[in-house]
């Protein structure tokens, strides 16, 4: 007795998910750029993307998530330090980056704002509770590689062994970006960027580089 064979055509995925998924991220992003977070509302994301609001809770379970998925995709990549040069120019290479970023896109400093706040800003939960969707600890995961992978590379370098005492990391983020953060959120015409970045620099350098080594000390060590 022959078995007849079953002809299995190829398996295809159904495409119109991850087009729907993808008009919906654009009308959010896109609504985000232009009106910031308060923009991307339900009613707003789905008249733009002309998509059914059953579709968009398919693959965004809130707002939320899809405003932190938005969000995500606005964020550049970190500006990393060049491999050359002395400690106080790469450090200047990688704060001067933030002061521009900061300047002219400050989406990092409005998603962290929107984090800080929690999910609803008209109530202030417990926040790290709240932050549980996927969506949303994947933004705070991402904020937070942003501002360390850039100074952790530095910082590990026995460069920095070298010349500077112990670093703690976040005294560090606030000495160097603090001040660009001010600039952005004090909203003075005048702020020049750049200058403060290179000052933030030279502060830092001057609370964390070790001490200078002399012969008479060296002398008074070994006696």
């Amino acid at each position: 007795m022959t078995v007849p064979s079953l002809r299995v055509g190829p398996v295809t995925s159904d495409p119109r998910p991850a087009r729907s998924r993808a008009r919906l991220l654009a009308a959010a992003t896109a609504l985000l750029r232009a009106g910031g977070p308060s923009a991307v509302t339900i009613d707003a994301v789905t008249r733009s993307a002309n998509v059914a609001r059953a579709t968009l809770y398919r693959h965004f379970s809130s707002a939320n998530d899809l405003l932190a998925a938005a969000f995500m995709s606005l964020i550049p990549p970190a500006p990393m330090p060049p491999d050359e040069g002395s400690l106080r120019e790469r450090l200047i290479a990688i704060v001067g980056a933030w002061a521009e970023s900061i300047a002219e896109v400050p989406t990092m400093l409005t998603a962290m704002a929107w984090l800080s706040l929690g999910p609803d800003i008209g109530q202030l939960p417990d926040r790290l509770a709240e932050v549980t969707s996927p969506e949303m600890l994947s933004l705070r995961e991402r904020l937070a590689e942003q501002y360390s992978a850039p100074f952790d590379a530095i910082f590990d370098s026995p460069q920095a062994a070298a010349e500077l005492d112990p670093v703690d990391r976040t005294m560090a983020f606030a000495l160097l970006i603090g001040p660009l953060a001010f600039g952005r959120i004090s909203t003075l015409a005048d702020f020049d960027y750049q200058a403060v970045a290179i000052a933030a620099v030279d502060g830092f350098l001057k609370c964390f580089a070790k001490e200078p080594t002399t012969e008479s000390s060296n002398e008074s060590a070994g006696a």
